[in-house]
């Protein structure tokens, strides 16, 4: 779409084009409100982050998505299964046994593609979606948002007013720095370096499309194993970060170091070739202190970024695009677009991921999800939830005490642990969140 074609006073601009603001965006013009979305990049373009979890069914169906999900090559995921650091495999963890009903398949999707259907299926429910244009800054009005200043690929500025501002730039989070409301987690200080695989071992049946969390066995780190269409395997290292790239030499160096530590990895990559060069992301795990402020929201990466351990970052993308969405046609409807009502829905938000960060602190401290079952086996279906990303309500808090009565003596529950910044974290973080090596896939 031209940008000439620019609706006059838009309701909404939305920063960013990934699934948070393809989903805000879309949400909201389903309601007949005027959207503009402005992504800095063109796509399809290339994003980590493609194992989707079921509880994102609901708010696909609610996009209008779910077709076109079904009808597409994605990799149809049915499962996750664990293997200790000693290669015993845990048990699958079928999300249709533990809830009988189509929400129970999921998609391990290629985020190039997926992102594009994403955004596309923004564009058809009316949503005016630009790329290639940044988002310079957000306008004010003294304490209110009222608009945007964007760059054309050409360098021409010019500013568009808007009543309400959608913060879903990502990692970048425009606003998130704006304001200083990046919160770093002091335990969840990890990395990342993958790789794509072709020909790479994968299961047959309902188990061909599982994801694998496989524990290196010196317990530093943990792989993940992908399955993809076109027979490619991503197979990524997540581990401290002083301990995946300080006094390493290369990303392959490590990355290879790690596979030779993690005997399960090596044999299912053995039969296979590696096809793109190595990736890094420092996994930083950080929030946003506030939601939303006067006129603006912040959303997905833009306000939270937890762990790639259980493959929530697209869930909590989606969700929080649809609770702003809905807290925001409600806001136009009564007349209110201040912070408590644009961010209304954060709290519950956040109790949610801090479900999900305890489930992935117990891991990283030593959780053992095959001992768990073994002791209670009645809470497999609770612990399953969590995996399947049934997050916001305390239903499944009762797997909490049944994990600490498991604890030596004197353990510190998670739950516990300091959620603030220790200086010396946060001075190194900022744009420190890419390091690409060799070619994209």
């Amino acid at each position: 779409m031209s940008l000439t074609n620019l609706t006059s006073n838009p309701d909404v601009v939305v920063i960013g084009g990934g699934p948070a603001g393809s989903t805000v965006s879309a949400l909201i013009a389903q309601h007949g409100y005027k959207v503009q979305l402005f992504e800095r990049e063109r796509f399809p373009r290339f994003h980590i982050g493609e194992s989707l979890i079921p509880e994102t069914y609901w708010v696909l169906k609610r996009l209008g998505m779910l077709e076109k999900m079904q009808k597409s090559h994605f990799v149809k995921k049915y499962s996750v299964q664990f293997v200790n650091a000693s290669g015993k495999l845990s048990a699958p963890f079928y999300f249709w046994d533990n809830k009988p009903h189509e929400c129970s398949q999921t998609w391990q999707v290629v985020r190039s593609e997926f992102d594009l259907m994403m955004l596309n299926n923004a564009r058809e429910h009316g949503v005016e979606a630009h790329e290639g244009v940044r988002v310079r800054d957000v306008l004010f009005d003294h304490q209110r948002a009222v608009g945007v200043k964007i760059q054309l690929a050409n360098g021409t500025q010019r500013e568009v007013p808007a009543r309400v501002v959608v913060d879903a730039s990502g990692q970048s989070g425009l606003l998130q720095n704006k304001f200083k409301l990046r919160i770093w987690d002091p335990v969840l200080n990890k990395g990342a370096i993958w790789t794509y695989w072709q020909g790479a071992y994968r299961d047959k049946g309902r188990d061909e499309g599982a994801t694998m969390v496989l524990q290196t066995a010196n317990r530093q780190g943990w792989f993940w194993y992908i399955p993809l269409h076109d027979d490619r395997v991503s197979v990524g290292v997540v581990a401290p970060f002083d301990y995946l790239f300080k006094g390493r030499v290369s990303h392959e160096q490590t990355y290879t170091e790690e596979v030779e530590r993690c005997p399960a990895v090596k044999e299912r990559v053995a039969s296979g070739r590696r096809i793109t060069g190595y990736f890094a992301t420092k996994d930083y795990s950080y929030r946003a202190t506030q939601a939303a402020g006067e006129g603006w929201v912040t959303i997905g990466d833009a306000f939270g970024f937890l762990d790639p351990l259980y493959s929530s970052g697209v869930l909590l993308a989606l969700r929080s695009g649809e609770m702003a969405a809905d807290a925001i046609v409600e806001g136009f409807q009564r007349g209110d677009l201040s912070a408590a009502q644009l961010g209304k829905w954060g709290a519950l938000f956040n109790e949610g991921v801090d479900r999900m960060r305890r489930l992935v602190c117990e891991y990283y401290d030593g959780f053992s999800f095959g001992n768990f079952v073994r002791n209670y086996p009645h809470l497999r279906g609770t612990v399953t939830d969590l995996l399947i990303g049934d997050l916001f309500t305390d239903r499944v808090d009762g797997v909490w005490q049944a994990m600490e009565s498991l604890y030596p003596e004197g353990k510190v529950p998670p739950s516990a642990w300091d959620s603030g910044t220790p200086p010396e974290v946060a001075a190194n973080k900022a744009n420190e969140l890419i390091l690409p090596e060799g070619d994209r896939p």
